[in-house]
């Protein structure tokens, strides 16, 4: 019993002492909140004294009853007034807080306390005596009520390494373990670094990013933003959160970037007393040194130095120094451009993505850069001239240098030949007639299969080296040069040392002294083996198609003597007791598409006449003898007296099993003069038209399968009266058929022309030709019909 009192008597000095330590946190806290409004309304007062022209006692006096009159503190409105005078970052974050808290409905004393915590922070930022100050004061007063669990401010070094000069709510551990960080490290404060930009990083653990406290809050995240003026960054400010960030409101980003600018310009006053955090830290380098340095090097040095306008923002560079080894792309000499501002100089470099915007990034970041192949362009008299270089750029504290290398046109059009002559396969030559010396580049050891280390082969050698048969054109490119003086070519067959056959082409041409006289050959030689097979290739080619091409025309020619022996472009109009029939045939336009389109008109044994059209598929020889058949055994089985369907049927038969897979379209008609009856049928063909006298229509389209493509269609059977004059037109589709419209569209324009009155049957046929609407250039049959 006696143990558990001590540990009860022991617990509760505990508790009291831990009572007491929170009561006096809560003393000390309140403290410097008085403090800190004591100075804030005293600021205050000021503002009202420069205002209102009055003393000191009656600005007092005017605050009081000022927030009396408003139903605020005086405190509030001491922060109100400071905020309308300054119209600042912080006022304007100010005003965000207000604005949102009046849309919330939240208790009017909760926002002004955060307008004051804001002021606060600002005037124990610019109190501060050191780095570390200001990331103590600005863990307490700015970010630490908003749930923040630590401040880190990182100075930017001129190699662009980081170094923590001022941290608050991190182990010192930790705080030993980041006091460096080398440039070539990934950290979230390289983020808002490279991005000049304020960065977020919600959760630590997800994003994989190594920073300070990481260990300490795995899962917390992190806001960096850069803290720079002039155009330069100085440092980062980096706010630690011990758990995941959720989406911040814009206030709050903003309220840091405001913070963030405090901190720039402590780093600024302040950065030349901070000393290195390590040995890898160099001091920044001065201007002098910098011209020491570039004095000594081999490449064209500028050295620039910042110009601010009048808010201190970064608008251009001067260039302070160029070495002797310096040169312009407009030739200008090194006085004109030393001194001058550098977009005066080079004006263009200011284009979007330009050699300006990389110097701004070198100068903000500290980061070094290396751009080749960048273009560098000066204007003489208005007219630009452009140059390609290799730049390189580094910030040394203030000031940047700018080595740039200009191309060497010469070297770059020699390695430019080079890759030519490879991809050519091309080598070139030259041989001293006088002394014998001879000259070959790579290229020509590999085409003539010989190690680089062999002795050339003399152009009096060439023969020894070439096929047997290609020695007399060897000899006579060599008499034409060497003796006519004269360029010259010759084509033929090297034998290699590794028993590879190549065709090789030698140009050369001879080079004369003042004199006139020969004292040296120049050339080139060409690897042609690929061009040679190709032609080769294409010869074979070329005859086979000649073949090909013969043997086509003779089956077209042999076409077009069996169609036009069956059907001749302009047969004689047939005179038949009671009718008149007229005839117009018009052949393809191309003679490679002869078809098989028939027609036909016969005076059968019962005094009936028969007449058919139609058109067999496909076009050439199997076509046209198609359509010999067809017209041949219609003629045939007609004599028998059945009806056009029985007939078509029959002539189904012939397609389908006698002819080997062809297949036509048909009309077949029987007309009988003594009633003036016409009976038809057709097979997959457009019907006939009648025209009687302004009446024109095409006949009923009866059922009917194209001829070929079943062993057994029905044929349906038509039969119409005819009167006299009456018109009946038969034709096959080469006469309307069109790519664009449908086939009731032309045969409606069908009909359109052929109601156009004409004063004879063989001029309506003709008009009928002359205005089809047909595009596609096949064979017409067209066959008129007059009633007597």
């Amino acid at each position: 019993m006696a143990g558990s009192s001590d540990r009860a008597a022991e617990s509760g000095e505990v508790g009291r002492l831990a009572a007491t330590v929170e009561r006096l946190r809560q003393q000390a806290l309140e403290a410097e909140w008085a403090a800190d409004g004591r100075a804030l309304i005293e600021m205050a007062r000021g503002i009202l004294v420069g205002r209102l022209g009055c003393g000191a006692a009656e600005a007092s006096r005017q605050l009081t009853r000022l927030a009396d009159q408003s139903g605020v503190t005086v405190l509030s409105l001491a922060v109100d007034v400071i905020n309308q005078a300054a119209r600042d970052g912080v006022s304007e974050i100010a005003q965000q807080f207000l604005k949102t808290a009046a849309a919330a409905e939240s208790e009017p004393a909760g926002e002004p306390r955060a307008a004051v915590r804001l002021r606060a922070a600002e005037s124990r930022v610019l109190a501060a005596a050191d780095v570390q100050a200001v990331a103590t004061a600005l863990l307490q007063n700015a970010f630490g009520p908003l749930g923040a669990s630590g401040v880190a401010i990182w100075l930017v070094g001129p190699d662009s390494s980081l170094a923590l000069v001022g941290q608050a709510g991190f182990t010192q551990e930790d705080a030993e373990r980041w006091r460096h960080v080398p440039p070539e490290v990934a950290t979230c404060a390289r983020l808002a670094l490279h991005s000049r930009d304020l960065a977020v990083v919600a959760c630590l653990s997800e994003a994989g990013i190594p920073t300070i406290g990481r260990r300490q809050h795995p899962d917390g995240g992190r806001i960096m933003a850069p803290a720079g003026t002039g155009g330069r960054i100085h440092g980062i400010l980096e706010v630690s959160w011990p758990d995941r960030l959720p989406s911040q409101q814009p206030q709050i980003l903003r309220q840091l970037e405001a913070m963030a600018e405090l901190c720039a310009h402590t780093l600024e006053e302040q950065s030349l007393d901070i000393p290195p955090p390590s040995a890898r830290v160099a001091p920044p380098t001065g201007v002098g040194e910098l011209v020491d340095l570039a004095d000594h090097l081999n490449d064209p040095v500028l050295i620039l130095t910042p110009h601010l306008d009048r808010a201190g923002r970064l608008s251009d560079f001067r260039v302070h120094h160029t070495n002797s080894r310096f040169i312009d792309p407009a030739g200008r000499p090194r006085s004109l451009v030393t001194g001058a501002h550098f977009l005066e100089a080079y004006p263009a470099a200011a284009e979007n993505n330009g050699l300006f915007s990389k110097l701004e990034r070198v100068y903000a970041t500290g980061e070094p850069c290396h751009a080749p192949r960048t273009a560098l362009t000066a204007f003489v008299d208005e007219v630009p001239l452009t140059s390609v270089a290799d730049v390189s750029i580094s910030r040394h504290g203030t000031a940047l240098l700018l080595i740039w290398k200009i191309e060497d046109e010469t070297a770059r059009l020699a390695s430019l030949l080079q890759h030519a002559q490879r991809l050519g396969r091309v080598g070139g030559f030259e041989q001293n007639t006088r002394t014998g010396a001879i000259t070959w580049n790579g290229q020509l050891f590999a085409l003539f299969g010989l190690p680089s280390t062999a002795s050339p082969v003399p152009l009096e050698d060439l023969a020894a080296h070439a096929h047997p048969h290609d020695v007399n054109s060897i000899g006579r490119f060599l008499r034409t040069l060497l003796h006519r003086l004269r360029e010259s070519s010759v084509d033929f067959r090297l034998r290699r040392p590794d028993g590879i056959t190549r065709h090789i082409r030698i140009v050369a041409e001879p080079v004369l002294d003042a004199h006139g006289r020969l004292y040296a050959v120049r050339g080139a030689c060409q690897d042609i083996s690929a061009q040679h097979w190709t032609e080769v290739a294409l010869a074979a080619t070329r005859d086979q198609l000649a073949d090909s091409e013969a043997e086509s025309a003779d089956r077209t020619k042999l076409a077009l003597k069996l169609q036009h022996a069956i059907m001749p472009p302009a047969p004689a109009t047939l005179e038949v007791p009671g009718i008149r029939i007229a005839v117009r045939y018009r052949p393809a336009e191309s003679h490679s598409l002869v078809g098989g389109d028939w027609y036909d008109s016969v005076v059968l044994p019962n005094e009936k006449i028969l007449i058919s059209v139609g058109d067999v598929a496909g076009h050439g020889i199997q076509a046209a003898t198609g359509m010999v058949v067809l017209r041949n055994a219609l003629r045939g089985l007609a004599v028998t007296g059945a009806g056009p369907a029985q007939l078509l049927s029959w002539l189904n038969a012939v397609a389908y099993h006698l002819t080997g897979n062809l297949t036509a379209t048909a009309v077949c008609g029987i007309y009988d003069p003594a009633t003036r009856s016409l009976r038809w049928a057709r097979a997959g063909h457009l019907p006939p038209v009648l025209v009687r006298g302004d009446h024109v229509q095409a006949l009923p389209l009866v059922p009917g399968m194209l001829l070929g493509a079943l062993p057994d269609p029905e044929f349906a059977e038509h039969e119409v009266q005819l009167e006299r004059e009456d018109i009946l037109l038969m034709y096959t589709d080469g006469l309307i058929e069109r790519r664009d419209i449908s086939v009731t569209d032309a045969l409606s324009n069908l009909l359109t022309v052929a109601s156009q009155h004409k004063e004879s049957l063989d001029k309506r046929l003709d008009n009928l030709l002359t205005y089809s609407a047909s595009d596609t250039d096949d064979d017409t049959c067209l066959i008129g019909v007059q009633v007597r």
